[in-house]
């Protein structure tokens, strides 16, 4: 998996599915399980960081002046 870090979210969540496909079949050999796992462990971390990423943007909003502010979302108080 050498070009990990180039795969969209999308791109890594399908290579992720496909592992996880050939994992529950069984009949995998144990060294070609741990790869397999590995791979999976990478694509999954990867996951994970795009997401964070997204999130934090998410979280911010830009002002009048362009910047960006953290987003509070207010709810109506009774």
């Amino acid at each position: 998996m050498d070009n990990v870090k180039e795969l969209s979210f999308e791109e890594a969540m399908d290579q992720l599915e496909k592992i996880i496909e050939k994992l529950e079949e069984g009949d995998v050999p144990l060294e070609k399980a741990i790869s397999y796992y590995q791979d999976g462990m990478l694509l999954s971390k990867l996951c994970s960081d795009k997401l964070n990423h997204v999130q934090e943007k998410m979280v911010q909003i830009m002002n009048e002046q362009g910047e960006l502010v953290p987003f509070d979302l207010q709810e109506d108080e009774k």
